[in-house]
């Protein structure tokens, strides 16, 4: 079985929404049981389970086991950032391809409210999570303009992106959150589902410049899952299960390597760069096959680098990339069609699983009115600042008979 590709059998998500009468147990488990009917199989036909939670404490994952059946298998919590949710999907997938699981659930969750953390902790916050010691964290770096602020560490990435390349500037910026909220509308999953005009976006107030309110994700809570499955088991399901399958071509995790310009402000791109070529190579395609894309959209500003990173226009294109309508849906390479974190949502350990759900949705046929059509091939990005960039290229493919 080792050496098998993997494919997503099952997949569901909560709305991205505020549930002040919920907690974390109760979406993952809506999640994990909306994917396991999705993909027609149970809890007992896991052979792992791999649970994302940025905030929730230690043994999220066995606690969520007490909620959906505890069978004894292995559980992994995972932490990773933003790219929590995709880290865990690599960590089921991992299992498959190394042939110690058939099949293996991957739950990504989030509980945050109104807790602003993309803003970034206070100094005392912060002492929660650093290492004790006189010399403190070797991971803060507070930017050309002194602030680790997520706000101001993406502002500056964008200025600086502005700076060197024409064609790049406030509105270029603005459009970026203009198409996302407008994907949104047709999107009954999204957190916000409202249209905004370019004059709105660009006349909200200024949270860090170029970005404003209408150009930052919210803060907000949800889940999202995916059942995985290996080819020998899928090829032994129903015809109908099998043809809904959706092959992961690439599953791609890396982390920052060290460049001189990172010890100043934090590099948003070369673990980008770098998961994006492996994950082209891995799947055998390259940008142009694409027939959408789910990004890291924290900020308007981040998803017109990301642009570029993925390899969707050519390097410092982006602005003439965005001016051309070419990410919107009905262009050439649709970008955030489920309007993105920026209307989407982002809990925060929900989003990696909830942008390769999207992605899947499509490929199948199954989404609707944001449906992009005759979509085939589909990437899905995350990026945890300072620490991970997860990418996973999907694609609609026949299943290989046994030789």
């Amino acid at each position: 079985m080792s050496g098998d590709s993997v494919w997503v059998l099952g997949a569901n998500m909560t709305r991205f929404a505020r549930y002040p009468e919920l907690d974390a147990l109760d979406l993952a488990s809506q999640a994990c049981l909306d994917a396991f009917a999705d993909g027609g199989v149970g809890v007992h036909d896991m052979d792992i389970l791999a649970a994302g939670s940025l905030f929730q404490p230690p043994g999220f994952g066995q606690r969520l086991q007490k909620q959906i059946g505890q069978t004894g298998i292995p559980v992994f919590n995972v932490t990773n950032a933003c790219a929590t949710g995709a880290t865990a999907i690599r960590v089921a997938y991992m299992a498959i391809k190394a042939g110690e699981a058939e099949m293996g659930l991957a739950v990504g969750v989030e509980q945050m409210g109104k807790m602003g953390l993309l803003a970034g902790a206070s100094r005392s916050e912060r002492k929660v999570y650093e290492p004790s010691g006189r010399h403190g964290s070797v991971t803060s770096v507070d930017g050309i303009l002194g602030t680790e602020t997520m706000p101001g560490v993406f502002a500056q990435a964008g200025t600086g992106y502005a700076y060197e390349n024409e064609g790049v500037g406030f509105e270029q910026f603005a459009k970026v959150a203009y198409k996302n909220h407008l994907h949104s509308t047709l999107n009954p999953l999204a957190q916000y589902q409202k249209e905004f005009s370019l004059e709105q976006i660009m006349g909200s107030p200024v949270q860090s410049y170029p970005n404003t309110t209408l150009m930052c994700c919210p803060t907000g809570d949800g889940a999202a899952a995916v059942v995985l499955v290996s080819q020998e088991r899928l090829r032994s399901l129903p015809k109908d299960v099998q043809q809904r399958a959706v092959k992961i071509s690439a599953s791609v995790l890396t982390s920052d390597p060290w460049v001189e310009s990172g010890q100043v402000q934090p590099d948003v791109n070369t673990l980008t760069r770098n998961a994006a070529a492996q994950a082209y190579e891995a799947a055998g395609v390259g940008p142009e096959d694409l027939g959408l894309v789910e990004l890291h959209d924290c900020f308007a500003t981040a998803e017109l680098i990301h642009y570029g990173s993925l390899g969707l226009c050519e390097r410092g294109g982006a602005g003439e990339f965005i001016d051309s309508g070419a990410p919107f849906r009905d262009g050439r390479i649709p970008v955030n069609v489920s309007g993105g974190l920026i209307s989407k949502g982002h809990p925060i350990g929900a989003t990696g699983v909830a942008n390769v759900y999207e992605v899947t949705t499509h490929l199948r046929g199954e989404a609707g009115d944001r449906q992009i059509e005759g979509a085939k091939v589909g990437l899905a990005h995350v990026i945890g600042l300072g620490s991970a960039c997860g990418i996973h290229i999907l694609e609609k493919s026949s299943i290989p008979q046994a030789a």
